[in-house]
């Protein structure tokens, strides 16, 4: 029988959000030289909130996009589902911008690479960043990420389950469940 631990509730989503805007322009100083670019489904949502951040800090928001990983993924033989696929919009010349690609939750690094292979089927980017909500951990890949919400070391048998209004049902809330 498993339970679930509240990790984090909407306001310390949202604290973590604004701190992350401003690590990212404290690199980035120039919205209109880098572009936010969510992973579905969540990370579009918490790009679109992190744009907010930097357009109430800056007064002006960088570019929105997203990257559909569906078809970069390594695992599609083992999956047990397929989510779907969702839309690419990326800047029209990646080449000028550094992309921050946004997720939820990073864990072995392999959606992230997914990511970078589907984005370089358009173009290359000056840079690409990553800021994450949570990193848990677990890494199979050198990968790291730029910007962290909170880092939530775990086991590989817990879940993180990342919960944002605009996506999921009920308020904002991020779980670990345990085994």
């Amino acid at each position: 029988m498993s339970h679930s631990v509240s990790i984090m509730d909407a306001e310390a989503i949202d604290r973590a959000l604004r701190r992350i805007a401003h690590e990212i322009l404290e690199h980035n100083p120039d919205p209109n030289h880098f572009a936010l670019v969510g992973i579905p489904l969540r990370g579009v949502e918490l790009a679109e909130r992190l744009g907010k951040h930097i357009g109430q800090i800056e007064g002006h928001a960088p570019q929105l996009g997203s990257v559909d990983v569906s078809m970069h993924r390594d695992d599609l033989r083992i999956r047990k589902s397929f989510a779907g696929v969702h839309e690419t919009r990326l800047p029209l010349h990646p080449e000028d911008q550094t992309l921050i690609l946004v997720d939820d939750v990073l864990f072995t690094g392999r959606t992230c690479r997914a990511a970078m292979d589907a984005i370089s089927s358009f173009g290359r980017p000056a840079r690409i960043q990553l800021a994450v909500l949570l990193d848990r951990g677990h890494r199979e890949l050198p990968i790291r990420p730029d910007y962290v919400g909170k880092n939530l070391p775990t086991s590989r048998q817990e879940l993180i389950k990342v919960r944002l209004e605009n996506v999921d049902d009920g308020p904002d809330l991020v779980l670990l469940e345990k085994p």
